[in-house]
């Protein structure tokens, strides 16, 4: 089994992984110590093993201003899960990778938009955000749901398919 995953994570490698940093062989007198310990087949194998097998494309994104939030967030075909939170905020902290995690549990049905409440307050004053973490969700420019605070796991995941669906 682990020769199995370790030859997906290997053939999984691309081109570019290969060429980054050669593979040199000092003229020590075993073949075994020197590959292994040359820092270019260190860190091949440390990025190789520690990056996972099946990569999920990422649906978050941080808004950038009022004509982002219009482009990525109102006028987006896929449903938003929008995100208002500070820098300062404890529970921001903890909420954002729980959300995140329900997001990719959906594959891509459903896009997560971050807004820092202190860089865009019009945006929080617009959709009627007075405390953080509060998430809306919106599909086609209209609000569906939302709620404020920390949610489980388990919520957020209800709160995501509910919101694809």
């Amino acid at each position: 089994m682990a020769s199995r995953l370790l030859m997906r994570r290997v053939c999984s490698l691309s081109v570019r992984d290969f060429c980054r940093r050669p593979v040199t062989v000092s003229s020590s007198s075993s073949y075994s110590s020197s590959l292994t310990s040359s820092p270019a087949v260190q860190a091949f194998v440390t990025r190789s093993l520690l990056r996972p097998l099946f990569h999920t494309r990422s649906v978050s994104f941080n808004v950038q201003d009022q004509e982002d939030f219009t482009d990525r967030v109102v006028n987006s075909e896929l449903p938003v899960l929008v995100d208002f939170h500070a820098q300062w905020c404890g529970p921001c902290k903890i909420l954002g990778p729980r959300l995140e995690k329900a997001i990719a549990k959906q594959k891509g049905r459903v896009n997560m938009a971050k807004v820092d409440i202190d860089e865009h307050t019009d945006l929080a004053i617009e959709y009627g955000v007075s405390a953080v973490p509060t998430v809306i969700a919106m599909r086609g420019g209209d609000v569906i749901d939302q709620f404020v605070g920390i949610k489980d796991e388990d919520q957020l995941d209800s709160f995501a398919k509910r919101v694809s669906e």
